[in-house]
This record gives structure tokens, sequence and C-alpha cells, in this order.
């Protein structure tokens, strides 16, 4: 396969591959080169997007994953047995099942469907920039893996699950405030109270000159012991919206989203965690933010003491539909990972899926309020078992809503915290 993604003309300097990091309890990733950086198959300064991409086509080629897809479809109408719990097919006869049962929520929370990956193996999403894409010598493999990528929804099932009420953590933890730091380190779950004065949050710059240092601000009071914080992106989701979605990296401006994240995932994992630390630190890469300009020496020594990577989300109206809800650290610290790869032309990403359980504690924020922040960690540098390494998210379909009610209108920034 000719190396598509390679451009030999812009020379690179050889990638940081990140040593390798687990958590303590915590079984091996589900991961290709045995969880191992693609960085570390680099090749003529690819930052191993060639491997990755190879990798992908294996993939896409093998038919293993058409084998999860039959297993799904050659199965009887009705429930699907998992080896972890029935699943469903569509969400409507999850939500017909959950009536049946009559499961309910406790005070404050509900029992709603749940979409999961039911495929246990690492995949592969080859962004839309990609040169491959455009490579001619690269068609039959572009077709395999187009419709690979197409069939991911076909390896997921929907579960049902009990959302509880983040405000009423305490009632299930005597002792945490879901307002704490405590909360975080435990749950990987908290909530903050915030005013902002950005009037415009499609406005992107307005964002980056007053939401940033708000949020910054909010992080350094929140985490005692913290000295630094950096907010270095954010996402608009409005599906309702009418003016240009259109994103522009050059101007930071994100766009406007109209899909919502309908999986359960988080979006780094033990290696993209300190690999986009350290790009943003030491190369201001893809930074909506304050400029930064560490030599790489001084982000190792910033890297070199706890930190974490905190998303925060804020509604820009009461949410009513499409809720945002996050899974607790200890309901599924004993389970691996899944790897996904982004495969860019200068590097390969790294986002994670995870299969369901039905131990796993759900959290929602009812009818959240544009002054209620919920946050979130994707990443945290202490790996010895004392603090949550992470949580997971998803959007999710309030049945109970009005069918007439909006859907979530909101905006979700992505910053370090150092200590």
């Amino acid at each position: 396969m000719s190396q598509a993604n390679a451009d030999p003309s812009t020379p690179r300097q050889p990638a940081w591959v990140p040593p390798l990091q687990r958590t303590a309890g915590q079984p091996e990733p589900i991961a290709a080169n045995g969880g191992v950086s693609y960085a570390a198959l680099e090749r003529d300064g690819d930052a191993g997007t060639t491997a990755a991409t190879e990798d992908a086509i294996r993939r896409a080629v093998s038919g293993r994953g058409q084998t999860v897809i039959d297993s799904i479809e050659n199965a009887p109408p009705g429930p699907i047995e998992t080896k972890w719990g029935l699943g469903f097919r569509r969400y409507r006869e999850c939500l017909d099942y959950i009536r049946e049962q009559g499961m309910e929520g406790p005070e404050g929370g509900i029992a709603v469907p749940l979409r999961y990956t039911v495929d246990e193996d690492p995949t592969y999403s080859i962004v839309p920039s990609n040169a491959l894409w455009q490579d001619p010598e690269c068609e039959a493999e572009a077709r395999a893996l187009r419709q690979d990528e197409r069939d991911n929804v076909r390896r997921c099932l929907y579960f049902p699950q009990v959302l509880r009420d983040a405000r009423r953590i305490e009632e299930y933890y005597p002792g945490l405030s879901p307002y704490t730091s405590e909360s975080m380190d435990k749950l990987g779950v908290s909530l903050a109270p915030l005013d902002s004065e950005c009037t415009n949050f499609y406005d992107a710059a307005e964002v980056g000159r007053v939401y940033y240092p708000e949020i910054e601000k909010l992080l350094l009071d929140f985490f005692p012991g913290a000295t630094d914080a950096i907010v270095y992106n954010h996402d608009v989701f409005d599906k309702h919206y009418e003016g240009d979605r259109t994103e522009d990296q050059a101007a930071k401006n994100p766009g406007v989203n109209a899909n919502y994240a309908n999986l359960v995932h988080n979006d780094l994992n033990d290696n993209s965690g300190r690999v986009r630390c350290r790009e943003l630190l030491s190369q201001n890469l893809r930074n909506f933010g304050r400029e930064l300009h560490y030599t790489e020496e001084e982000a190792d020594a910033k890297m070199s003491r706890r930190f974490m990577s905190i998303n925060l989300a804020k509604p820009m109206e009461t949410v009513q539909q499409n809720p945002f809800v996050l899974c607790a650290w200890p309901s599924f610290a004993r389970q691996p990972y899944i790897n996904n790869y982004r495969v860019y032309d200068d590097r390969v990403g790294e986002t994670t899926q995870f299969t369901y359980r039905p131990e796993h504690e759900w959290y929602w924020v009812p009818n959240q309020t544009p002054t209620e922040v919920s946050m979130l960690k994707c990443y945290d540098s202490v790996t010895d078992g004392s603090v949550s390494r992470w949580s997971f998210h998803s959007s999710s379909i309030d049945h109970t809503a009005p069918q007439d009610a909006p859907c979530r209108k909101n905006l979700v920034v992505r910053s370090y915290v150092f200590f």
C-alpha cells in the first residue's frame, strides 16, 4: 500500500512515544500493539499513521466486524442474550422492556436505554481529512474502510440502565458532595455553579475571550492544590441551529454540531491523555486557548506531577431533551476499555469504548440549567488506584420529556488541570 497519509516535503519531529501506563487493579485494555502507542511504529516521520492505516484495512477486510453484525442480525426477534445481559437492536424495544419490567429510577432518576458497543476488538476511524480518501491507488481500501465505519452502528445494542440525579450524589455516598473535588477524585464526576458573562456561545472569539478564562478560574478554585488550568478547545451542540455550522480550525471556530454522541465512550485513554497534553504544551497544537510555548523539558517537568483532563458541559438554556449522562468510576474500575484509533495524516488519536455491565452507575442532571456545569474526568495521571482515572459518558433520550421538547443546546470545553 502506498503511504498516502505522509507528505515527504514536510519535515516532522520524531513522534513522542508515551511509556506504557496501566491502572492498578484494572485489566489490560483491548488495544492494538499491546496498548503501546502507534507512535512507536513510526516510519519516516509519519507518527505511526501508516501502520495504523494498514491495521485498519486489515480489520476492514478480515470479516471480524461482520461476524459481530451477523451474531446480531441472525439472532431471533426480540431481546438478544449477550454475556453481559439482554441487549436490544432498537431504542423502542429496549424502552418497552424497561416499562414491562417496571424499571424505575430513584427520586430524580429515570430508567433509559443506553447504546453500547458489543464489538470487543479495537476499531479504527480514518478521519475525513486523511489523504487516503483522495488517493486513487487506495480506492478499494477506501471502500472497505468506509463500509466498516458505516457498520459501526450495527455493532451496537441498547441496554437498560438507571440514571441517578447527580445533584443527589450525597444520598448514595454519605458525606460526598457532588460540588467538591472529592467527588471528582472518587467518581470522576462532579458539578459546579457558574454565572458566565459570555453573551453569545456561538461566537467562538467571545467564547475564547470570556468563557475560557472563566472556566480556568473555576477549575483553579475547584481543585485544591491546582497550580494551572488550561482550556484548549470547545464544542457547541445545537440540533436546531439555523446559522453557519462550518468548522474553521484556523479561526479557532469549532462550528456547531447537529448530532449528539449517542454511544458510551471516553474521549481519552492512557496514551492520548498524555500525548494530547504534551503536544499542547510543547507545540501549541490545535489550541483554541491562550498560547503555550513550553520547551519539551518544561512540558515533561509539568507532566511529572499530577495532571488531569476535565470536560465541562454548560447548557445555553435549560436542558429538556438529549441530556448528557455520566458514569461513575467505581462501577467500571475493573473493566477493560476498548480502543478506537482515529487516524489523521500526522497522528493517531485514541478514544475508548466500553461494553455494557448491569452494575454501571449512571448519573444525569435533570433539567440542567445554564448556571449548572457538569464536569467529567477524561484522564488522570495518578495510576495507583487511589483516585478515579476517568469517567465515560453519552447522550441519552429522556422518554418522559414532551414530544416537542427542544434538543440540548450546550457548550462542552476541554481542559487540563495541573498540580
